[in-house]
């Protein structure tokens, strides 16, 4: 499950921006600008606010979930938030250092809360297990790859330093600088 903290639009910006002069038809020359200005900074904004995934969907944190099939396809970002949900003292959520941790299920102590939320504050790849008894070899772990709007991240088991999987070759911010350049060049266009 995925809760998004922005929404998304899927209609024709011309149309859209049609529409906004046809309304705004009466303003003055200035709050028309002023409300460009504002849809333009929501659109460069909007790729910074992260989503919030709850760990194994309806299921939550615990023993008999896929936790490899519910990853599987979805995209982690820098800033999106892992929410484990799952009973009290049951189960715990450990964030594992490395890929041998994770595959020796290698924890060192957790506390149970219940619920926990984890801010993905960085890219790369990332591991989680429940560290009560033998859960975690039963199969109550999770790895995931976080990747940066800034730059991709590179692909599990690549080498970083080959030049496929260079920061320069990535998008980085350039969608972001798109939209601008996209709401700017409109923005002309209704005024003229």
């Amino acid at each position: 499950m995925i809760i998004k903290k922005s929404s998304s639009i899927n209609i024709n910006l011309a149309s859209l921006f049609q529409l906004i002069k046809r309304l705004t038809s009466n303003f003055s020359e200035m709050a028309l600008n002023a409300l460009l200005f504002a849809a333009m900074m929501a659109a460069v904004a909007a790729p910074a606010f992260g989503s919030d995934f709850i760990v194994g969907d309806d299921a939550g944190w615990k023993l008999n979930v896929n936790y490899t099939a519910w990853a599987q396809g979805k995209q982690f970002h820098v800033g999106d938030r892992l929410i484990f949900k799952y009973t009290q003292g049951s189960h715990n959520v450990q964030r594992l250092s490395n890929a041998g941790d994770f595959q020796g299920c290698t924890i060192s102590a957790a506390s149970p809360t219940g619920s926990d939320i984890i801010t993905l504050a960085s890219p790369g790849r990332k591991w989680y297990a429940c560290g009560v008894s033998d859960h975690c070899s039963k199969g109550m772990k999770l790895a995931i790859n976080v990747i940066s709007d800034l730059a991709p991240a590179p692909a599990p088991g690549s080498d970083p330093k080959s030049p496929g999987n260079s920061a320069a070759n990535g998008y980085s911010g350039f969608m972001s600088w798109a939209w601008a350049l996209a709401a700017l060049v409109l923005h002309k266009i209704i005024i003229a």
